[in-house]
């Protein structure tokens, strides 16, 4: 089976404060198959936000190959690839003046068939998207008069109303709160599952990803560092080292496991010692 995604020997730099460049990944490694659910995780500045634009395409790789359903993502048209991939950067504005039943519906640009007016697939599209990121209630508000979380609410639903086969997330529950992001992610499980959707979203928070990813890939030192079922590769060893901050285990009520920062101790700032094993 042709994967989804196949990033091998990904090499990425920035230019730096007073000249030279700041490599970010180095010679990175990740292939997703159709149908998973990978988190990606990593301290501040790892290179997480990176590696979704280099394999969204809008960022260039400078070494390296990233492919997208077996081909080259340099080798697709712009607007081939958005009727397969949706992207849900981290900060995106909303052009005021629009109801969010029409913002959503922009989402559905990929796939026009006509100049003016919608499909009845275009709108069933909407409908299921507003109801999958819980924005239903907000579809005849304005971007102006929405709060943080809800414009959160209303990008997801426009990247879900491109019906997308790959659909990468930067941060999809910030904004959110507890409920929001619990409820938002597992919609996001539901509809990977259903639709067969593969699915690639940056998080912040390790005990969200424990909770609703299948798979995670930890980054340190430019590469993937850690990669697995959560339950077996999240240890507070590894993670303490990649983060610098001494963590342990603690389990709740039903034995769900979680990961927390020890009492008392800060997180170092120099670097993980696992990361530059890595």
């Amino acid at each position: 089976m042709t994967p989804a995604v196949e990033v091998h020997g990904l090499e990425v730099s920035y230019g730096a404060d007073g000249g030279g460049r700041r490599t970010v990944l180095r010679g990175l490694d990740l292939t997703v198959a159709p149908g998973e659910l990978v988190a990606i995780l990593g301290p501040n500045g790892s290179g997480k936000t990176t590696l979704l634009r280099a394999i969204a395409g809008t960022l260039p790789a400078e070494g390296g190959r990233v492919a997208l359903f077996g081909r080259d993502v340099a080798g697709w048209q712009r607007v081939e690839l958005a009727r397969r991939v949706a992207v849900l950067p981290q900060a995106l504005a909303l052009p005021d003046g629009f109801r969010v039943a029409e913002l959503v519906e922009m989402g559905r640009a990929p796939h026009a068939t006509r100049w003016f007016g919608s499909s009845a697939r275009d709108a069933e599209a909407v409908e299921r998207a507003m109801a999958d990121a819980d924005a239903l209630d907000l579809a005849e508000r304005h971007a102006d008069e929405l709060s943080g979380g809800e414009r959160q609410r209303v990008l997801v639903a426009m990247a879900l109303a491109q019906e997308p086969e790959l659909l990468l997330l930067d941060e999809p529950t910030l904004h959110l709160d507890i409920a929001h992001q619990a409820a938002l992610l597992a919609s996001v499980a539901r509809l990977q599952a259903r639709r067969g959707m593969t699915v690639i979203a940056v998080l912040h928070d390790l005990n969200l990803a424990i909770a609703h990813a299948a798979r995670v890939a930890v980054l340190g030192g430019g590469r993937i560092a850690i990669d697995g079922d959560p339950a077996s590769v999240l240890h507070a060893a590894a993670v303490g080292e990649l983060f610098g901050a001494a963590m342990d285990e603690a389990r709740t009520a039903d034995g769900r496991r979680f990961l927390v920062p020890r009492s008392g101790r800060g997180a170092r700032n120099e670097p993980s010692v696992l990361a530059d094993r890595m």
